[in-house]
């Protein structure tokens, strides 16, 4: 059955691929965005698309719109990002949550909350599952983010017991793919970025600390999924449970470029996770769901992307009021 369908956050990394899945499987898709991060480029291929609109608002904001579901995608996702401007960040979690809920309310519609693997924190458990409650620095430079999205899922489930709201929790892992932001900070595109102009590639640490690497169409994938899935509200981890370090990441991207870059490193930022690898169970029982794409192919894809972008179409994030 065909959908009315809102994307908050539409226009970034992910919410693009999203927006341009729902089009595609013939929803009407309203694609909701305020560009503080993300690109109009990324979905200008579907500004054609009878089923396709695109609104420039700040979810901090109250909207009405009527539809049937609502993917609240948007918030800064990336440590460049989000902490370009941590209290708007909080606000976009915080106010944006409530907004968005407040609109799944009015209209009886389901609603799909991206929330992280930041809500463990620098975990004491590994693998990380659903069940564990995540050490989380509240005050330190990374919580805007981290606490953020713990705030966000504790006003999903308080608007699913006390008002009936049909909510979905969703904590992604890291993902990659063509679309991200060459700037945004994110391990995988600074190693694709600095590989390909030839720059030292920047560890911080040792680069003994480890991340699972998930790609974006698998990602999209269960996401739908998880939408669609009657009278399961998890939260649920989404991600790839395949283990990398760091050093391991930068040596498959300049294996793959043909790099010659250096690895230079760096202190470690403060708060970062030494591990993070997720426990997939339950996507696996809940949804019939596991990641297909490996790493090296994934990383081909990226690469490839980014060789036919040009560095100086991206910019920073804009400024913004707090």
């Amino acid at each position: 059955m065909i959908q009315r369908i809102l994307v908050t956050g539409g226009a970034g990394f992910l919410g693009s691929h999203l927006c341009e899945r729902l089009v595609n499987d013939g929803h009407d898709v309203i694609c909701l965005d305020n560009f503080f991060t993300s690109q109009k480029s990324n979905v200008a291929h579907l500004l054609d698309r009878p089923n396709f609109e695109l609104i420039r608002h700040d979810i901090t904001l109250p909207i009405f719109l009527e539809v049937d579901q609502i993917y609240n995608m948007a918030c800064p996702a990336a440590p460049g990002h989000y902490q370009y401007n941590p209290i708007k960040t909080m606000k976009t979690s915080v106010l944006g949550a409530i907004n968005m809920l407040g609109v799944a309310k009015r209209c009886g519609a389901r609603i799909l909350q991206a929330s992280t693997s930041e809500v463990y924190g620098d975990p004491e458990v590994h693998p990380q599952t659903e069940s564990y409650r995540g050490s989380v620095n509240p005050i330190g430079i990374r919580a805007c983010y981290d606490e953020g999205k713990r705030a966000a899922e504790t006003l999903f489930m308080d608007y699913h017991r006390s008002n009936n709201v049909d909510v979905r929790i969703v904590r992604i892992f890291n993902t990659y793919g063509p679309r991200m932001h060459p700037y945004d900070g994110r391990v995988v595109s600074n190693f694709i970025r600095q590989a390909l102009s030839g720059e030292d590639i920047t560890i911080f640490g040792e680069g003994s600390q480890t991340r699972s690497f998930c790609y974006r169409d698998d990602l999209v994938d269960v996401i739908i999924a998880m939408m669609n899935k009657d009278n399961f509200t998890g939260p649920v981890n989404i991600g790839n449970p395949d283990e990398f370090t760091i050093r391991e990441l930068a040596e498959n991207v300049m294996s793959l470029v043909g790099s010659k870059s250096k690895l230079v490193t760096r202190p470690l930022p403060s708060d970062d996770p030494t591990r993070r690898r997720p426990d997939i169970s339950l996507a696996k029982e809940q949804l019939g769901w596991e990641p297909k794409v490996p790493l090296a192919e994934g990383l081909k894809h990226t690469i490839d992307w980014f060789k036919t972008i040009k560095l100086s179409d991206y910019r920073p994030p804009t400024p913004n009021f707090s």
